[in-house]
């Protein structure tokens, strides 16, 4: 019984905090997310990204959603690890992106930055090279779209739209 208090204790406070969770009753519904449609984002990395919006956020193909999502990214490359002859054995990759909801009549809602940090290896062979260099693009495509999709949650959840 005893040890059970704290429990009791901490269920009770986390309830007059306020806390609800953000995709429960209350927060951003799964249709407003499905109610944006993610424009094309140029190069594979941005292929990358806007697929993986478009299944986090559950919305499918064509133009007649209620929200429209456009999205610049940025990218950087920085040599991070050396042998001893100055050749770069470890690369940072960087990827920034800003972005802009906007409504059917066209005007911005929300807009933001995001950015995320992957790395990878630079090895003997050139393929291994490149085959790392792309999963790190895809990681932090990933972690992009996830941070984004948070991001929008947030927003709807806090501007409970129609």
């Amino acid at each position: 019984m005893i040890a059970r208090a704290p429990a009791f204790l901490l269920m009770f406070a986390l309830a007059g905090c306020g806390f609800h969770p953000l995709y429960g009753r209350g927060g951003a519904s799964p249709a407003i997310m499905a109610s944006i449609y993610v424009d094309p984002i140029p190069d594979r990395t941005g292929y990358e990204l806007r697929n993986s919006l478009m299944d986090l956020l559950d919305s499918g193909g064509g133009n007649s959603k209620q929200y429209r999502l456009k999205i610049t990214l940025a990218e950087d490359r920085k040599g991070i690890a050396l042998q001893n002859d100055a050749t770069i054995t470890r690369y940072n990759y960087l990827l920034a992106a800003q972005y802009q909801l906007l409504d059917s009549a066209g005007r911005v809602v929300t807009s933001g930055k995001q950015s995320t940090l992957t790395a990878y290896n630079v090895v003997a062979s050139p393929y291994a090279t490149l085959s790392a260099e792309q999963d790190a693009q895809k990681r932090a495509a990933q972690d992009l779209s996830q941070r984004i999709q948070l991001d929008l949650g947030v927003f709807f959840a806090r501007h409970k739209t129609r």
